[in-house]
């Protein structure tokens, strides 16, 4: 999938207002005052150490495209100046992000645990993309780029093999007795003739 056309292409500089240690890097985006600092491993732990308010970014050139982006930090971000015991940078510009396929599985890893557990933990975050997701499911429906799964594939005039059907019989068999029901002790059955 193409990255979107921002309208912005820049190189930064955010330094850390404590210490003087500098990041820079390259940014694209919509809206030139998004409060994007940097994506540097460095730089994440200058903020969570000294705050945000610590740390000031300053535009230092814009770019026509990404890929005249990505070649100007190439440029900038060389081998020597990483060197320097200021700059917060930890690889070459240029290469996005990533130092290797390793380190992005790594952090994919990371993101999708963190992801999943806030799903988990916060109600309000995962109420909300629930409803991002069923918009977005019910608009490419009613597109026909996805297939509704309730309607494409439902159970209506079917039935279980008799193989299946004895697989089910095995699988539960316990498991929905006395207090393993979810219902025991929640439902009265009486005969209403009585």
């Amino acid at each position: 999938m193409p990255r979107k056309q921002y309208k912005y292409h820049y190189i930064y500089k955010t330094i850390c207002l404590v210490n003087n240690k500098f990041y820079i890097g390259m940014h694209s985006t919509f809206n030139l005052d998004d409060g994007y600092l940097g994506s540097g491993k460095r730089l994440w732990y200058s903020i969570k150490k000294h705050g945000k308010e610590n740390h000031k970014k300053e535009i230092l050139e814009f770019c026509k495209n990404r890929i005249e982006l990505k070649q100007r930090e190439k440029q900038i971000v060389t081998e020597s100046f990483i060197k320097n015991p200021l700059c917060l940078n930890i690889q070459e510009g240029g290469g996005g992000g990533f130092i290797s396929k390793e380190h992005m599985k790594k952090c994919c890893a990371a993101g999708n645990k963190a992801f999943r557990k806030k799903l988990k933990e916060d109600k309000k975050f995962s109420e909300k993309f629930s409803k991002i997701v069923s918009e977005r499911n019910k608009k490419l429906i009613k597109e026909g780029k996805l297939n509704n799964f309730i309607y494409s594939h439902n159970w209506l005039g079917k039935k279980h093999k008799p193989e299946t059907i004895e697989k089910i019989k095995l699988y539960l068999k316990g498991k929905q007795s006395k207090e393993k029901n979810s219902q025991y002790g929640t439902q009265w059955i009486y005969n209403v003739k009585t």
